[in-house]
């Protein structure tokens, strides 16, 4: 049977580092309503504001992680596509961006000519948020109404509770884990308060120390900051990590709007100023090394580290092509619900 292709979705990234392909991509990504959730005329104008000095600052800071073969997050995507295809011998697997290229639509148009009839859309989201899971499906939805495309769907869920995921983050981590060191940051991506807020159904959403930890599982199904502490806690259990060898913080910060806490940029002083030599950061929220790890942990993280007064912060790789995250990508897959 080939006719039942794998397509795996991540974020995106500009086509070169070139300021005006990074304003190409910026715009696109900002102009996102699942992004920047405001009304159309508000969103048009904080973009265009953004857009006067974001793209030659975007443009220096992928230049200085770009490789050979492009973006990096689009060269490990490819080599776990790569990776899963002996895996899914159910037809074949496929890589889209959200923004950018490969496109959503350009993907599906092709999986259809090849007489692909049933979909696995695998969103690279361990947890949910609008801004990445929804949207991305969102997109599937349009091209299928618009092009008009008969396909059946299946959806891998976020998975970040699932053992397979769990196993793999601790597998990949191993090395560095087993070596020397005072703290771990587990950095996720932040994402502004609101966003919380809008999908809450209990009105209970950040309105005391421990709501995320004591969540509902109504509440815990959509809390994208619940979900991220969940992951962190069941992988410090699986790893053997004591309390206090490791926490949690939010980074990527855009814009005045208040955001989740506490801050990537904020721990890392505190932890410096508290004596902490050696760090090891991992960003669980990232399946594939990006220029949020690379760039903004690795390379500027480290020197505000370092600047507190911290001697050696390690960037733990992400899953990337991991042979352990192959393995569990293909079991979420295969067993991924179905519906769209």
């Amino acid at each position: 049977m080939t006719d039942h292709a794998l397509l795996l979705i991540n974020l995106g990234s500009p086509a070169s580092t070139s300021v005006a392909d990074v304003r190409r991509y910026l715009n696109q990504f900002l102009m996102d309503p699942y992004v920047v959730d405001l009304p159309w005329p508000l969103r048009r104008l904080l973009v265009s504001l953004i857009l006067i000095k974001r793209p030659e600052q975007s443009a220096h800071a992928y230049s200085s992680i770009w490789w050979e073969g492009g973006s990096p997050l689009i060269v490990l995507s490819r080599r776990l596509q790569q990776a899963m295809q002996p895996h899914w011998p159910h037809g074949p697997v496929e890589l889209a961006m959200r923004y950018g290229e490969p496109c959503i639509e350009t993907v599906l148009n092709r999986l259809v000519a090849q007489g692909v009839r049933k979909v696995t859309l695998a969103p690279l989201y361990p947890q949910f948020a609008d801004s990445t899971t929804t949207t991305a499906l969102e997109e599937v939805r349009r091209v299928v109404r618009e092009q008009n495309l008969t396909l059946q769907f299946a959806e891998l869920p976020p998975f970040y509770a699932e053992p397979e995921y769990l196993d793999a983050l601790v597998a990949s981590a191993r090395p560095h884990l087993e070596q020397d060191f005072d703290h771990l940051l587990l950095s996720f991506h932040g994402l502004p308060e609101r966003h919380l807020h809008k999908l809450d159904p209990s009105g209970h959403c950040l309105k005391g120390a421990d709501c995320c930890r004591t969540a509902s599982p109504q509440v815990l199904a959509h809390c994208y900051r619940a979900q991220c502490l969940r992951s962190a806690e069941l992988f410090a259990e699986r790893a053997g990590l004591p309390a206090g060898k490791w926490s949690v913080s939010f980074q990527s910060r855009l814009g005045r709007a208040k955001w989740i806490e506490p801050y990537t940029e904020t721990r890392l002083d505190e932890l410096a100023k508290a004596g902490v030599k050696k760090l090891l950061v991992m960003c669980p929220a990232f399946v594939a090394d990006c220029i949020e790890t690379l760039e903004e942990i690795g390379d500027r993280g480290r020197e505000q580290f370092q600047e507190a007064g911290g001697e050696q912060l390690v960037l733990v790789p992400c899953l990337n092509d991991h042979p352990q995250w192959v393995e569990a990508l293909k079991v979420l897959c295969e067993r991924a619900p179905q519906g769209l």
